[in-house]
């Protein structure tokens, strides 16, 4: 099977919209998004610029926002239902240094999850999210030093991080017709100790 790629970016509602339009044209159908488009980085609060603070907030939250919301206008208007997945973070619950901005638009995605299920199930769309502690991948090395890294996976109960396919395995679990009957809720990929 041959697949595409549709160029998206998030900070932009014409360039959601038009991937949402254009993988239905492409694909026949959309069953699922995976709303996975996310920003962060280190940063003291004290130091954080305007624009810091909005990149993050726009790429992570508003990103989620604007890839829902086109989502559930498509499903709206066709006859089948649909599932959205939604990519958090465990920051979402917990305090880490340098990271205000990220853990509250990870906050922001698990409050997203949760009203936008309300609204979704009028179109019999499912919406959740997961909540990883820490996988490591090659975008987030090129985001947080390597000790950062380090440090946390050693808090992990199994003392190393996720690996990126057990991250997708509960997406997976999610889209699937396992969980038919689950909405608005955030899902925990984490052993983390403290």
């Amino acid at each position: 099977q041959q697949f595409e790629a549709i160029t998206c970016n998030v900070q932009s509602t014409s360039d959601v919209d038009a991937l949402i339009t254009g993988a239905a044209e492409k694909l026949g159908r959309i069953d699922v998004l995976v709303n996975n488009a996310g920003f962060g980085g280190e940063g003291e609060l004290v130091d954080m610029t305007d624009e810091d603070w909005d990149r993050v907030l726009d790429i992570t939250l508003n990103g989620t926002f604007r890839a829902t919301r086109a989502a559930l206008r498509y499903f709206r208007d066709v006859p089948h239902n649909g599932v959205i997945v939604n990519n958090a973070s465990v920051l979402g619950w917990r305090a880490q240094r340098a990271q205000a901005h990220y853990a509250a638009a990870k906050a922001g995605v698990m409050a997203l999850t949760r009203c936008s299920a309300i609204e979704g199930a009028d179109f019999g769309v499912r919406i959740n999210a997961i909540a990883p502690s820490i996988a490591r991948h090659a975008f987030l090395e090129k985001s947080a030093s390597a000790e950062l890294l380090d440090e946390l996976a050693s808090k992990e109960a199994f003392g190393r991080a996720a690996d990126v396919w057990e991250v997708a395995a509960t997406i997976a679990m999610l889209a699937s017709d396992y969980t038919t009957y689950l909405t608005g809720e955030v899902i925990s990929i984490s052993s983390q100790r403290a």
